[in-house]
């Protein structure tokens, strides 16, 4: 019920390693740094330091500089082209004119996408076809994968997304992980740290964990979806397919899958399943 295959399915995540011999989901977070730092494969430090002042390309190991032309289209679906010389660079990623690769330890992944006004620190890996937008800042100890959106005004820090999550507006994931195909609507924020100076412990069927973690976001199994302007508080684990509605503030503790949490009146939390047809 609480390891990690009960909320992810990590067949093809490159980093799947990371969860193997974890006895909670929660326990990634305790070898997660080590893990970022050891796996990193750095291929965009000599950008590292200030602002970029032109949009440079990375093709395979080589950074370009000028005499390309980009035809822009959907990241996700690969849909990125790049081109030289009338030849297309397969598989090129482009970092725009004003976005800052903070420090050598970030690797970028083939087909992705760093937009102006973002800023990335290291370690970090961002996966295949993703895009990083205006204005979001990456705070470092982040696995990104593939086909994912960390949007405008969007920090993430000490976090996983797997393939195809999307946060794509003003979003807070802090000490998170957001399964496949996990969408965030705008303002939703992730909520990492209690205010009391405490570890965070979680009560599930009448059962005391507790995690050692003085920080702990959410844990977002697959597909999960929260509406816009909701909260998570520390130490929320949401099944695979639940639902969170807008303006939502959920309570730490383990929703089970296809959940769905809404305000039945003003102050008063509904927790429900369902059953998708």
């Amino acid at each position: 019920m609480l390891e990690p295959h009960d909320f992810f399915d990590l067949k093809t995540f490159a980093h799947r390693h990371l969860f193997e011999d974890v006895e909670f989901v929660w326990d990634v977070f305790r070898h997660l740094k080590s893990y970022i730092k050891e796996t990193v494969s750095p291929n965009v430090g000599v950008l590292r330091g200030d602002m970029l002042t032109a949009t440079c390309v990375l093709w395979g190991d080589e950074i370009i500089k000028d005499g390309f032309v980009i035809e822009s289209g959907d990241i996700a679906k690969g849909a990125l082209k790049v081109y030289r010389e009338g030849i297309r660079l397969e598989g090129a990623s482009i970092l725009y004119a004003g976005s800052v690769i903070f420090d050598e330890t970030v690797q970028l992944g083939k087909g992705s996408v760093i937009e102006p006004g973002a800023l990335v620190k290291g370690p970090t890996v961002i996966g295949n076809h993703t895009e990083v937008r205006q204005g979001a800042y990456i705070r470092g100890n982040c696995l990104i994968g593939n086909g994912c959106v960390v949007g405008h005004a969007t920090e993430v820090k000490t976090s996983i997304m797997l393939a195809g999550a999307k946060a794509g507006h003003f979003a807070y994931i802090g000490d998170s992980i957001l399964g496949n195909h996990v969408n965030l609507g705008a303002g939703t924020k992730l909520a990492n740290l209690k205010i009391v100076d405490t570890d965070i412990k979680l009560r599930i069927e009448n059962t005391a964990y507790k995690t050692g973690l003085r920080k702990l976001g959410a844990l977002l199994g697959d597909a999960v979806e929260m509406g816009c302007n909701s909260v998570s508080s520390p130490g929320t684990l949401l099944g695979k397919e639940s639902l969170v509605y807008p303006n939502v503030t959920v309570p730490g503790g383990f929703y089970p899958r296809r959940s769905i949490i809404s305000l039945k009146s003003k102050n008063v939390l509904s927790v429900r399943s369902f059953k998708r047809k």
